[in-house]
């Protein structure tokens, strides 16, 4: 009997966790993605990825101290980021960035959970500094240290714009880390779990999940959303344009997703940060044009955003420049990345599917003088 197959793995169940669910809403460990966004920072919900609860006042303290210690680089990887060509992308910057990182942490080799969460802690501070760093190398600025009071938030706009943040941006930046920090069995959680079920190590499971996120049709789609609204161009072009596109049979991307077929809820949480952000910055106008794309979108063709249509807004509004905004969805998802490493590892079975073969029938090897 032949197996049955689903193109791409659609609705196949490939595993167990307990680390998020995805339904009609988004859970991190039971917990609500709307509750965690209006009432948690990124770091509360960090901890909560990898150690499954909560934290308390003084667990958070301590986490925040230990998270923020390790915001530093190693010298010879500052060197590699200031020596790689300007046309370099920043995702495939924090890729070889990772990988550097796993040669200088001790701990690389140690597949216990107790080793693997030392190493998640490092890299949640790690990556926002490599991506800074690298942006601003990049614009022949001088890297902006760390700061040690900051939160994961604030302390990565401080290092990219060299000035402190509003409480304001502060806040919105953060939802947007929360709300990306995970969402169950992605293509790149998928890809860091594969990795790691070889006995692998957890830094190559991040590095194998960077390198699955740099495609357009999974973390890549933040990048396109302002072009798109920029193609428009106005509020007025908005109806001609997607109707235009769809007759094309053109991929407008932002929209739709494999598992949220009515709708991704991170999107309407985070739409609402990119409309007070825009209102800051004076980009109402992109809100406006948002706006008619998505109602068009659902009449035509019952397609609804995704959280990265917001997203490219918010992070625009920000003043963040776009080849960044991938990295960040990577600095987010690490934390998710990680706890889905760390589980995958403790109750571990190799995943290794089966292809259904479609190639030729049983052949028989002629000889060489009697081929075509």
């Amino acid at each position: 009997m032949t197996p049955a197959y689903s193109p791409g793995l659609e609705g196949v169940i490939a595993g167990e966790t307990s680390v998020s669910s995805v339904d009609e809403s988004l859970r991190y460990r039971g917990y609500a993605i709307e509750d965690l966004a209006e009432h948690c920072s990124y770091e509360e919900v960090a901890y909560l990825l990898l150690y499954g609860e909560l934290p308390n006042a003084k667990r958070l303290a301590d986490f925040t101290a230990r998270v923020n210690a390790a915001r530093r680089l190693t010298q010879p990887l500052r060197d590699l980021l200031k020596s790689l060509p300007k046309w370099t992308h920043p995702l495939d910057a924090l890729r070889s960035s990772v990988s550097v990182l796993s040669h200088f942490d001790q701990d690389v080799s140690d597949n216990s959970t107790d080793a693997n969460l030392r190493k998640a802690e490092r890299l949640i501070a790690q990556l926002p500094v490599a991506i800074a760093d690298y942006f601003r190398y990049c614009k022949g600025l001088q890297p902006v240290a760390a700061s040690q009071e900051l939160n994961n938030a604030a302390n990565f706009l401080y290092m990219i714009r060299g000035e402190k943040p509003t409480p304001e941006d502060t806040k919105a930046f953060d939802v947007s880390l929360i709300l990306y920090a995970d969402h169950e069995f992605n293509a790149s959680t998928f890809t860091a779990r594969t990795i790691v079920s070889t006995q692998s190590d957890l830094h190559s499971g991040v590095v194998g999940a960077i390198g699955a996120l740099k495609g357009p049709l999974h973390g890549g789609a933040n990048e396109k959303v302002v072009g798109v609204l920029d193609e428009i161009g106005s509020p007025a072009n908005a109806e001609k344009w997607v109707m235009d596109a769809l007759a094309r049979k053109e991929r407008i991307m932002g929209f739709g997703h494999r598992v949220c077929k009515k709708g991704d809820v991170r999107a309407g949480i985070c739409k609402k940060y990119a409309s007070q952000a825009a209102a800051r910055a004076g980009t109402t106008h992109y809100e406006v044009t948002a706006d008619i794309v998505e109602r068009l979108m659902a009449e035509q063709k019952k397609m609804f955003p995704n959280v990265d249509w917001p997203a490219g807004r918010l992070y625009h509004a920000l003043g963040l420049e776009i080849p960044i905004y991938t990295p960040i969805f990577a600095a987010a998802r690490v934390a998710g990345w990680s706890a889905h490493v760390i589980e995958q590892m403790e109750n571990n079975r190799l995943i290794r599917p089966r292809g259904l073969y479609k190639g030729p029938a049983d052949r028989v090897v002629p000889p060489i003088a009697e081929r075509a």
